[in-house]
């Protein structure tokens, strides 16, 4: 009887599939941070934006500001539009990372993939082995059976059933 079929490389596949696992998740993580890198450009952007409508409109209605409050509204829209900078900063270096990690993703994905390859034609060969000891077997207990028929026949090929030697 011939074993059962075993990958002798399965723990290395199976290292390959946690390694691959470990990269979608990083990969989701990054795609996390990128998405609520984005929310918070947005926002920022928003608010720079309400910021130059607040300095116009109050221009427009003919509201007196002093020097004071310019300079402090000006302040204020200048450290909106450094927060705003500094979330394009990060939505950039998110969207870096997440083209690493999904690189990284299709390369651990690959690996395993080969890995696989490499087990299911191991698993045909196996097959095929077992198919060959099988027939082999099989033909082995046909040659058996027919060299005992004719030792018990006196030498002669036994005669087959049904197939009448009496003429009518």
């Amino acid at each position: 009887m011939t074993p059962p079929f075993r990958f002798r490389l399965e723990r290395v596949r199976e290292l390959r599939e946690h390694a691959e696992d470990r990269a979608r998740e990083e990969l989701a993580a990054s795609l996390g941070a990128q998405l609520r890198g984005q929310a918070m450009l947005q926002a920022a952007a928003e608010e720079v934006g309400r910021a130059q409508a607040q300095r116009r409109d109050g221009a427009l209605a003919g509201h007196a500001m002093n020097a004071a409050d310019l300079q402090a509204h000006q302040l204020w829209v200048e450290r909106l539009e450094r927060q705003r900078a500094d979330a394009e900063l990060a939505v950039e270096r998110a969207t870096a990372e997440v083209e690493a990690r999904r690189t990284q993703l299709i390369e651990a994905s690959r690996r395993r993939e080969a890995l696989e390859r490499l087990k299911e034609r191991r698993r045909q060969e196996h097959r095929a082995h077992v198919e060959r000891v099988e027939g082999a077997f099989l033909d082995e207990i046909a040659l058996t059976s027919f060299a005992r028929r004719t030792r018990g026949a006196g030498g002669a090929p036994a005669a087959m059933p049904g197939a009448g030697g009496t003429a009518a």
